[in-house]
């Protein structure tokens, strides 16, 4: 992607996130750890679908959310990370899309919405973003212009389970901002297009629609490519 139409604000704040990424492997790397590891210790035997830590991270400040979990797929991967708004963080005056399936979406203060997943490797580094259908994270569904609104309030700005962790995830979400627009963007034209398609399914609960977008991702590539913006 190309960084140079963004202003210098926002680079320079992916670039903060990017240092904030790096530090954060300092830091776990000086203990033998990583970002993944810090969730799944003391949590036992690491079993599909489950979520880690068990009831996920919750920030009630900023109503930011994340879990880790695993579960059979067609990418090579160890797990992956989802990300979410819930209501409380949402600004004012963002509504869902309307539901016309007979499947029942969270809503009111119950509201929660997905912005992207994070692919993580065997060592703990992440190799994938991705966005997926609604059904997949029982979300309440909201445009993509919505959730990049939603985006830009993601913050873990906590200690539990962990610091390090916390501080990563936050700072992926930004770090990639750009990309996980464009990924939110991508993922809409996908169900526009499905429903296009199958119009006697309803796309949201379409199991044969899991991934609605995906970019293969390497930080070292996105600290590097935000540096030449910047020039």
């Amino acid at each position: 992607m190309d960084l140079s139409a963004y202003s210098k604000d926002i680079l320079q704040s992916m670039q903060r996130a990017g240092q904030e990424v790096i530090e954060c492997y300092r830091v776990l790397g000086k203990a033998n750890a990583n970002t993944v590891g810090e969730l799944l210790r003391w949590q036992g035997e690491f079993v599909e679908w489950s979520h880690y830590p068990e009831g996920d991270v919750f920030d009630g400040g900023t109503f930011s959310q994340y879990y880790y979990h695993a579960h059979r797929g067609d990418w090579p991967e160890h797990g992956h990370f989802h990300i979410f708004m819930r209501q409380g963080g949402m600004p004012q005056g963002l509504d869902p899309v309307p539901n016309e399936g007979d499947s029942e979406w969270p809503s009111g203060n119950d509201s929660i919405c997905h912005l992207v997943a994070i692919s993580m490797d065997e060592f703990g580094y992440p190799t994938r973003l991705f966005t997926t259908n609604r059904w997949v994270t029982g979300e309440t569904w909201y445009d993509a212009n919505d959730a990049i609104v939603m985006l830009k309030n993601f913050l873990i700005d906590h200690t539990s389970p962990s610091w390090a962790t916390n501080r990563w995830i936050s700072a992926m979400a930004k770090l990639y901002r750009p990309q996980i627009e464009d990924l939110l963007l991508k993922r809409d034209e996908t169900l526009k297009g499905w429903r296009h398609d199958h119009p006697k399914s309803d796309v949201f609960e379409d199991r044969n629609l899991e991934v609605t977008s995906h970019l293969e991702i390497s930080v070292d590539d996105q600290i590097e490519a935000i540096r030449q913006a910047l020039d």
